[in-house]
């Protein structure tokens, strides 16, 4: 039997048929287009999931579940996206509504809580059982397990990560605090302050990785750091420091044996985790014990999300 993984992202819908070795076998995905209804997102989802079987050559019939890993809290009990800011929804009923668009049993789950199950199950956390996921994408994600079991919390919402407050009255978040670690530490973040700087430096050789400053990714400051630019070098400085300053947090409070980092800007590789471990060095409170949390990549890449969604079955 077969699952299927749903990965509603903030700018992709990426669909996953899975075998029971948690492998891969086809993908279909398409824009998310945000903000829309979520009458539209769901037909998109039902689109890639048909999508997917079709170029599979599997039948609906021989799929036993489908999951889909959604931004925001996820009241499990009732299939209510009880609310995500990113895709500005609140109280829907996502699983009535997916299971009439595609005809079969659907689970949900946070999207951030996904990745984490993933990893743990298929990628870097296999046999961990102490574990945090940590996504850098259009926001900050996060997947706490503790002693093999996700940290769901009374109203399936623990976790959040990408919300606790790391500059106390900073940029507004649009979940409605100021100054969220998302704020600082996502690749949208990223992109923000990358832009900034050159607004303010156009002599910054990141002027010359894009044709406009709209065409600015998460790669730009890092590529031209690579190149000599003193103006990268310190918005990719800058950056790490934040996203530092969340994982610092995390270690304090959880003290898990892992914390695996994933999304587009954990594609830097060392040139991300290696200052964060220097930064964590000197700035944890765990400082002179034995043990100490590893930070690494995570194994899975984009795909941690859609097999930890084809994972959510009873």
């Amino acid at each position: 039997m077969y699952r299927i993984g749903v990965d509603l992202g903030g700018t992709n819908i990426v669909a996953g048929l899975v075998d029971e070795n948690n492998k891969i076998i086809e993908k279909a995905q398409t824009p998310t287009n945000i903000p829309r209804p979520p009458e539209k997102i769901f037909d998109d989802i039902a689109k890639v999931v048909k999508e997917v079987l079709e170029k599979s050559g599997v039948p609906l019939s021989e799929v036993k579940s489908i999951g889909v890993g959604t931004p925001g809290s996820v009241n499990k009990a009732n299939g209510y996206i009880d609310f995500a800011n990113n895709l500005e929804f609140n109280k829907v009923p996502a699983k009535e509504m997916l299971e009439a668009r595609i005809g079969k049993t659907v689970y949900l789950d946070n999207d951030a809580n996904c990745a984490a199950l993933g990893e743990a199950v298929a990628g870097a956390g296999n046999g961990v059982k102490n574990f945090v996921a940590v996504t850098l994408g259009t926001g900050v994600g996060s997947g706490i397990i503790v002693d093999g079991k996700l940290v769901v919390g009374m109203n399936y919402a623990a976790g959040e990560m990408g919300h606790h407050v790391i500059v106390y009255d900073g940029e507004q978040c649009n979940c409605g605090r100021r100054g969220c670690w998302e704020k600082y530490a996502s690749a949208t973040a990223l992109i923000g302050q990358t832009k900034d700087a050159m607004r303010h430096d156009h002599d910054s050789k990141m002027w010359e990785l894009v044709k406009n400053i709209d065409e600015v990714n998460g790669r730009t400051s890092f590529d031209a750091m690579r190149m000599g630019d003193a103006t990268a070098k310190n918005v990719v400085d800058r950056y790490i420091n934040y996203v530092a300053c969340g994982i610092i947090n995390i270690v304090n409070a959880l003290q898990p044996e892992m914390i695996c980092i994933g999304g587009g800007i954990a594609n830097e590789g060392e040139n991300l985790l290696e200052p964060i471990r220097r930064i964590l060095e000197r700035e944890r409170y765990s400082i002179y014990a034995k043990k100490q949390t590893l930070i690494c990549k995570a194994e899975l890449g984009n795909d941690a999300g859609v097999i930890g969604a084809a994972l959510l079955y009873d």
